[in-house]
């Protein structure tokens, strides 16, 4: 929506709700490596966040990423993802193989850091790209 859509409601509403989608996008994305969910989902979540926001506030939402910082976000969590599984590769290990990092850490601990550091990148990546969808889906037509 490129006008305001909110009411005092509608903007009380999504400030209420924003906090706690949040603290639960970013719990799914720590909790992600250890069970199913991660990275994907937590994007997704986070995303929802401010799109809610842009819905609600339009053109000016106060705070979030615009679409070029969205553009950002996704050229990030890609360059994270790849910076990740190239790393692997320069230590020596696979694509990935993540047991390859030389971390102070007993192997799963490795493990455990560097996946977290690749959801990291996949969430930020899809954060990036669910907002960008939204931004050309309200674009206005030319």
């Amino acid at each position: 929506m490129r006008l305001r859509f909110g009411s005092a409601i509608l903007d009380t509403g999504a400030r209420v709700l924003i906090p706690f989608i949040l603290i639960f996008g970013l719990y799914v994305l720590f909790h992600g490596h250890d069970s199913p969910g991660g990275g994907f989902q937590a994007g997704v979540i986070l995303a929802t966040a401010w799109i809610l926001l842009r819905l609600v506030r339009g053109n000016d939402p106060g705070w979030g990423p615009e679409a070029r910082g969205a553009l950002v976000m996704a050229i990030s969590g890609v360059a994270i993802y790849a910076g990740t599984g190239f790393g692997a590769l320069a230590f020596g290990g696979a694509f990935l193989d993540y047991a390859a990092f030389p971390l102070p850490l007993p192997p799963a601990g490795t493990r455990a850091a560097a996946t977290f550091v690749v959801e990291s990148g996949v969430g930020l990546a899809v954060a990036g790209v669910m907002l960008i969808i939204y931004e050309a889906l309200i674009a206005p037509e030319s």
